[in-house]
């Protein structure tokens, strides 16, 4: 269902970045969501597409792969 919602919280915690700070950074990549929806998919109760994972990775700014390990 969604294995990467730890993966994003910690990489974003040790960017620094605050779950708004990704969300806009989402947003300026096409995909709108918000705060609480980033949320969701870091506590892992929402679902995550492989588009959406593609999107993740961008907004932080590591390789897809990154989210799995």
């Amino acid at each position: 269902m969604n294995l990467i919602g730890p993966k994003v919280r910690q990489i974003r915690e040790l960017q620094a970045l605050t779950q708004e700070d990704l969300a806009a950074r989402c947003n300026v990549l096409g995909w709108d969501i918000s705060r609480s929806t980033l949320a969701k998919i870091e506590s892992q109760v929402r679902r995550v597409t492989d588009e959406e994972v593609a999107l993740l990775a961008d907004a932080l700014k590591v390789d897809v792969n990154e989210l799995y390990s």
